[in-house]
């Protein structure tokens, strides 16, 4: 089938044999690889997109969902090996961010492996308490679940009243809420890699001090990118973001300038 891999977590929308970095890509609470698919086509040739999928989703929906980011980040990690021939960058949206830091954790806790860059989205940094400002999500009813998605876009609201896709979609996204809200980012050195946190100017749930403490969580470079938009800015921006961060990429993928950069 196109676009899978030999295992369950990846998915290689556009392969590019012939990059010379490949960015994964971790989803949101509830989203699924299919996220990143607009993004991965608007890179260029030099970037290879790799789309995490987590279980619980799609054509992984008969597979309990993880409700454990450091144990997503385990697994991913894992996922990964067979990947890393050549530099990896990480991309995470939202929970994807979390998950992304610790793979990033862990990747710099194996002898000669390290991310290349993290680029975080959309996410608190670490060192951001998670405070339950209206009560717990993951805690929440059916009912109240669905208004915490309608208030952060990205999803068709049309969906919304359809008692099928409710029943399929709100158990992954309880538990992914339950992993994001439970996460409590252990004492340890910080990351070396550079880090970019890249932001909706509008987003609802992530301020601009949870974006800034990135900074914080690095020894490396930091930049912050902030876009028109909310919690989900990327939509409709793919073309502009995926500029941004390709442009971030071209060192470690051993890329030229542009002409004229």
């Amino acid at each position: 089938m196109h676009g899978l891999d030999d295992g369950t977590w990846i998915r290689r929308f556009h392969p590019r044999p012939d990059s010379g970095v490949r960015l994964v890509c971790l989803p949101h609470a509830g989203g699924s690889a299919s996220f990143f698919f607009p993004l991965s086509r608007a890179m260029p040739s030099f970037v290879e997109v790799l789309a995490v999928q987590y279980p619980g989703r799609q054509e992984r929906r008969g597979e309990p969902a993880v409700d454990s980011v450091p144990e997503l980040a385990d697994r991913v990690f894992a996922a990964l090996a067979p990947w890393a021939d050549r530099p990896l960058a990480l991309f995470g949206h939202s929970l994807g961010g979390m998950v992304a830091f610790e793979v990033a954790r862990r990747f710099e806790r194996e002898p000669g492996t390290a991310a290349a860059l993290l680029f975080a989205s959309a996410c608190r940094a670490p060192s951001v308490p998670r405070h339950a400002e209206k009560g717990w999500v993951h805690l929440k009813d059916d009912a109240g679940l669905v208004e915490e998605l309608v208030s952060l876009g990205g999803t068709d609201p049309s969906l919304f009243a359809d008692d099928e896709f409710l029943s399929m979609v709100l158990p992954t996204v309880r538990a992914d809420y339950r992993a994001a809200e439970r996460y409590v980012c252990e004492p340890g050195e910080p990351l070396h890699c550079p880090v970019v946190a890249l932001t909706g100017d509008s987003d609802p749930r992530v301020g601009d001090a949870d974006v800034k403490a990135w900074e914080e969580a690095t020894e490396g470079s930091f930049d912050l990118l902030s876009f028109p938009g909310g919690h989900f800015y990327l939509n409709g921006r793919h073309r502009e973001v995926a500029r941004a961060v390709s442009e971030r990429l071209r060192d470690c993928a051993g890329e030229p300038p542009p002409p004229g950069g």
